[in-house]
This record gives structure tokens, C-alpha cells and sequence, in this order.
């Protein structure tokens, strides 16, 4: 049945709406890997405090993320009943609404960055940590503005225009790289923070770029003709903020326990640390590409929720999974056989590459594991549930995979490799929870 001609039609219009949003995450989870390949290609201090820097602000990141998430299923049902007042209303509010949390968010963790001296952690690392990760955390200002453009283009089922600004994006940022961090064409080696400069400036470009987009291009003037100020609503702000919220709670519980780990193997050292930034970062790749199929099933699902469709919805679900665990496999054999060659791109230190190597066996066996669960939540955003997937999040990391790693890693005495098969066991119970959560919601 799953290969059926109704089934093939649902795979392709998923697989085309997928494949930009896939390019765009995956720009996002790049401007992270130029920065840990090129500051390690610095020292192995640099590529620590990288993986140190980057688990803390991924926290803040996914929980901006989060919230922005919340304009897609609720401009894809608007759109599914063509309601145009609707989505001109959501853009606005959207846009606001990320714009003050862009700002918040920066404020309060800029606030908060010395209390890293507080996690145990080697003092030269913290050291180089904290003006690298204030600088990322301003960035969260443009990146919100970029994301409240991004998700409502989305919502209509405009993913390529983002793909293309965010590929732009990578480009300049990757240039930017090069320049900042080596000091380059007559600018100053700026070391780890210039790739922190690096992200902000290439950030700002993808603000302005999708703004751009949305302002000028005519295919939106209908919805432009509708945005008046006087429409701004805390109400409404409220209303996304209420799905956003559930959303970026689930999101920090996933990411904010790979953060915590990067934490517990912090304090076996800076060897671990970089080894385990090497492993994430590939594994990270691999997730957010997962993410553009995760998108679709949320804007496929919520617009055929909205034209009150309920075997479409249940039919563009599974093939949204089933699409999930597809490029999941894939992407576990291209780890497995690259597991050898992927940390000399990193680092010179071979015994970072040695250890590196081994968590990302681990990190190819739970690809399939990994797919599942994001797409499920993708499809279960479509149906606007999203309470208790972030219920299941805080059960599935927080109470199974963090204490399975910790007594693995440090009681077991397996070290790193213990804190990541734990984070398997986390990522496998929450894909089989997502998936019987979304097979009850949509019956066929």
C-alpha cells in the first residue's frame, strides 16, 4: 500500500516541498561546522571552547527556533481555507513577536555568559568561550527576524526562496570565516571570535535578504495590502507564543540534553570535548536536513487540516515518515563510512580522531531512531499537538538518556561513548512514543 499511486503523490509533493527547507536547515547547522572545522584548525582549545560555546547557544537557539515554528501550521491552515486577512495577520504579529524574543533572548544570555566559569570546565577553554558565545548570542537578534519571514513563506509552501538566502548566507559566512579568523586581505586574526563575527554578519544578510522577498515580490502584495498596524495584537502574539512555547520546550529538552553532554564530557577533558563537537556536529547535519522533511509533513499536514482532509492527513504523515527513515539510512551508511576520514577535517590531534571515530559509529546507529522522531514531531505540529511531544521529549532525554549516560559514562567507566549510547537509548524511546502519538491522532 505505502507504494500505491495515491501514496507516490503524497512522496512527491513532500519530497518538493522538503528538499529546499532540507538546504535551508541545513545552512544553518553549516555556519556551526565551518566554525568548529576552521578554530580547529587553530588548536584543539579552540575546537573545545567551539563545542562548549555552541552546546550552550544551541539551547538558545532552539528555543528561538521554537517559537517561530509556530507561525508555519497556523499560516498553513489559514491557507488551506484561503483566508488571506488570516495570514497577513499572523505575518505581522510573527514578526513582532520574534523580533522582541531575537532581543530578549539576547539580553538575558549576554547577562548570564560569565556563570560558564561555573560548569567545571577547563579554565583556558571557558576563557575563550564567552566573548565567542555573546557575540552568537546578538546574532539571535537578525536570525529571528530572518525566521519569522522564513516560516511564514513556508506556510504557503514557499521553501526555496529561504533555501536560496540561506545557501548565500553559508557562502558569505564560510568567506567571512577565512578572513576574520586568520586575518586575512589586511583584516586582524580575530581567532575563534572572528567566526562568531563571521555567523552575525552573514545573519544580517539573511534578515534583509528574505525581508526583501517578502516586501517586494508581487506574489505577496495581496497579503501586504492587509497589514496595518492597528491589526498588531498581544492576543494574537499570545496565541503564538502558547504553540511556540510547547514547541521550543521539546526542542530545548532534545537539544539542551546533547548541551548537557557536551557538559558531562567536559569534565573528562578537552580531548573528549573536541571529540565529541566532531561527532555532533556530523550528527547535527544530519538532523536538521531531517528537519526540511519534518517542515513538510508540518505544512502538508496543517494545510490538509485545514480543507478538513482526514485521510490526507493521515496518508501525508506516514509518507513523510517513511521518507525520514529513507534519507536517515543513508545518511548511517555515509557515517559509518566516513568515520575514519570525517575528524581529520577537523583536527591534527590523533587522539581526538581515534576517540571522534567511535562516537560516530554510535551517532550512525541511532540515524534511524533520530528520523523517526523528528518528523513525527513535524507532522504532530501540523496537527497543532504539541504539549505532549514535549512531554515525551522531557521523558525520553532528561529522564532516560542523561542518567543512562552518566551512570554509563562515569559509574560504567565507558567515558564519552557511555554518555552517547545513552543519548541512543533517549532518541530511540522517543521515536517510538512520537510515532504511536501520531498514529492515534490520525486514524486512518
Amino acid at each position: 500500500m505505502i507504494f500505491s499511486a495515491h501514496y507516490r503523490e503524497h512522496y512527491k509533493s513532500t519530497f518538493w516541498l522538503a528538499y529546499p527547507v532540507v538546504l535551508s536547515q541545513l545552512g544553518h547547522i553549516m555556519v556551526t561546522v565551518a566554525d568548529s572545522v576552521m578554530a580547529g584548525r587553530i588548536g584543539t582549545l579552540q575546537l573545545a571552547a567551539a563545542s562548549l560555546g555552541n552546546s550552550i547557544f544551541t539551547i538558545v537557539l532552539v528555543f528561538g527556533l521554537g517559537i517561530s515554528f509556530s507561525m508555519t501550521p497556523l499560516v498553513a491552515r489559514a491557507d488551506g481555507r484561503k483566508n488571506h486577512t488570516r495570514i497577513a495577520l499572523i505575518l505581522l504579529n510573527g514578526l513582532v513577536m520574534n523580533t522582541l524574543i531575537g532581543v530578549l533572548l539576547f539580553l538575558a544570555f549576554w547577562g548570564l555568559s560569565p556563570l560558564l566559569a561555573f560548569l567545571n570546565q577547563p579554565a583556558e577553554v571557558v576563557r575563550l568561550t564567552i566573548p565567542y558565545v555573546n557575540i552568537l548570542f546578538l546574532s539571535m537578534v537578525p536570525l529571528m527576524v530572518f525566521q519569522a519571514f522564513k516560516q511564514f513563506a513556508e506556510g504557503l509552501s514557499l521553501t526555496k526562496q529561504s533555501m536560496y538566502v540561506s545557501i548565500i548566507a553559508n557562502v558569505i559566512n564560510i568567506i567571512l570565516n577565512y578572513l576574520l579568523i586568520y586575518g586575512k586581505l589586511g583584516l586582524p586574526a580575530l581567532g575563534l571570535n572572528g567566526a562568531a563575527w563571521a555567523t552575525l554578519i552573514s545573519r544580517v544578510l539573511m534578515a534583509v535578504m528574505m525581508a526583501m522577498f517578502i516586501f517586494l515580490a508581487p506574489r505577496f502584495a495581496h497579503y501586504r495590502s492587509y497589514l496595518r498596524w492597528q491589526s498588531l495584537s498581544w492576543t494574537h502574539m499570545t496565541r503564538m507564543f502558547k504553540i511556540g512555547f510547547p514547541i521550543s520546550l521539546q526542542m530545548i529538552f532534545e537539544m539542551g540534553a546533547f548541551s548537557f553532554s557536551a557538559v558531562m564530557i567536559g569534565w573528562l577533558g578537552a580531548r573528549e570535548l573536541a571529540s565529541h563537537q566532531i561527532a555532533l556536529n556530523v550528527a547535527s547535519v544530519t538532523y536538521m536536513m531531517a528537519g526540511g522533511i519534518s517542515a513538510a509533513a508540518t505544512i502538508r499536514v496543517g494545510k490538509l487540516r485545514g480543507s478538513s482532509d482526514a485521510h490526507a492527513v493521515h496518508t501525508a504523515g506516514y509518507t513523510s515518515l517513511i521518507l525520514g527513515v529513507l534519507f536517515m539510512a543513508g545518511s548511517a551508511l555515509l557515517i559509518i563510512l566516513g568515520k575514519d576520514l570525517i575528524p581529520h577535517l577537523y583536527v591534527e590531534d590523533v587522539s581526538v580522531h581515534a576517540l571522534a571515530s567511535k562516537l560516530l559509529i554510535i551517532a550512525a546507529i541511532f540515524q534511524l531512531s533520530d528520523g523517526v522522531q523528528v518528523v513525527g514531531l513535524g507532522a504532530l505540529r501540523g496537527l497543532e499537538d504539541v504539549k505532549i511531544p514535549s512531554m515525551i521529549s522531557l521523558f525520553s532525554y532528561w529522564l532516560i538518556a542523561l542518567p543512562l549516560g552518566y551512570m554509563l559514562g562515569f559509574w560504567a567507566g565507558l567515558g564519552a561513548i557511555g554518555v552517547w549510547l545513552g543519548l541512543l537509548t533517549g532518541l530511540t524511546f522517543a521515536a517510538v512514543l512520537l510515532f504511536l502519538r501520531f498514529k492515534k491522532l490520525s486514524p486512518q
